[in-house]
């Protein structure tokens, strides 16, 4: 698949996945980088009781709450957003929301009664249901997130360094919908930023620049581990000018569009100097100036960030508005008796006729 690095599988082309698994350390490498903390929509407030807020005589009962990456993962001490609903919606067809924490390990005072208990970790989010006994302790409830971390750059070419302002991702899911789509998970994602993202391949779509500079591909994120995907765009940053010598200045008030092989405009722009990011490939650059119209055909090669010249043709003199009155002020004036060679003055009707009559009388 285009986009994918070889270190991270070796039937893959352009990316670059590094595994960083949690252990005894838990989520050090999760705080090592800024992380998005967004979680997925929750059911709208509908009725909150805050805990405690019970009806009379009803007995509370302590529930400890805890969430795990993985099944043999230490308990996650940060980052977490717990919800009790109540299981009976309401007028408006949604779930109450009876309690809500954030944090770490999360500890509820309910009263008997069955519940759902919602935990998110970013994008990442398990739901279950609980019951609590009218007499007993309730067992310190643990929930497994199966999720891990998702971190993604890009290069342009092999090696070449993007401005983080120049980069954005989006995220979505792997399976395609009856109508050809693919679920967004989340867009305009960062570079060099966490995304928490339950385990499972994604498909993500990175975009360098505005214009045409994009790169697919498919992304595993394995419970407990952050995953750092590096994508290679075959793209190149490229600043165009109109000058009227080769290395000259940039000529102000230049309309530019710039062409693909097929003649499909792919950017414009009024600059002296516009800079646009374009796909590897062959282009065409036309400037307008001044009512004259110069272009150039150039070629856009992945990484290799340069200046594409336009050089101004010479512009070609106006025709003369009368040609016949032009060479009767420069003919000089002859005698018509002496005049010989090429400049000499056309003979009149008059003496045609004369040598005519001439002719016939010689006969």
């Amino acid at each position: 698949m285009p986009g994918i690095m070889p270190t991270a599988r070796l039937s893959l082309a352009a990316l670059m996945v590094a595994l960083a698994p949690f252990g005894a350390r838990g989520q050090d490498a999760f705080q090592e980088f800024k992380q998005l903390d967004t979680t997925a929509k929750m059911p709208k407030l509908n009725a909150f009781i805050a805990p405690g807020n019970v009806p009379a005589g009803s007995k509370l009962h302590a529930v400890a709450l805890e969430a795990k990456l993985t099944a043999s993962g230490e308990p996650v001490q940060d980052g977490l957003s717990w919800y009790v609903f109540s299981p009976i919606a309401g007028t408006d067809g949604k779930l109450p929301l009876i309690a809500s924490s954030k944090g770490g390990s999360a500890d509820f005072q309910l009263a008997a009664g069955e519940y759902f208990v919602n935990v998110s970790f970013g994008r990442a989010g398990v739901t279950r249901k609980l019951v609590v006994p009218d007499e007993g302790v309730v067992d310190r409830q643990t929930m497994v997130l199966e999720a891990g971390g998702l971190l993604l750059n890009a290069v342009s070419g092999s090696d070449v360094r993007i401005r983080p302002d120049q980069l954005s991702f989006s995220i979505y899911s792997a399976e395609v919908r009856g109508d050809g789509e693919r679920g967004l998970v989340m867009a305009d994602v960062p570079p060099n930023t966490v995304v928490r993202l339950n385990a499972g391949t994604y498909h993500i779509v990175s975009e360098y620049g505005d214009t045409n500079a994009s790169i697919r591909a498919d992304i595993q994120v394995e419970a407990g581990k952050l995953t750092e995907a590096t994508i290679q765009h075959k793209a190149a940053q490229i600043t165009f000018k109109l000058v009227s010598d080769k290395g000259g200045e940039a000529i102000a008030d230049t309309a530019w569009s710039i062409l693909t092989a097929a003649g499909d405009s792919v950017g414009e722009s009024v600059s002296a100097f516009p800079t646009l990011v374009l796909a590897e490939g062959e282009y065409t650059a036309v400037a307008r100036n001044k009512d004259k119209i110069y272009q150039r055909d150039f070629k856009v090669e992945a990484g290799r960030n340069t200046d594409v010249e336009v050089l101004m043709q010479d512009v070609q003199p106006d025709e003369p508005g009368n040609a016949a009155t032009t060479l009767e002020t420069q003919a000089p004036p002859q005698d018509a008796t002496t005049a010989s060679g090429p400049h000499a003055p056309l003979p009149t009707f008059d003496q045609l006729e004369g040598s005519a009559n001439s002719g016939q009388d010689a006969d």
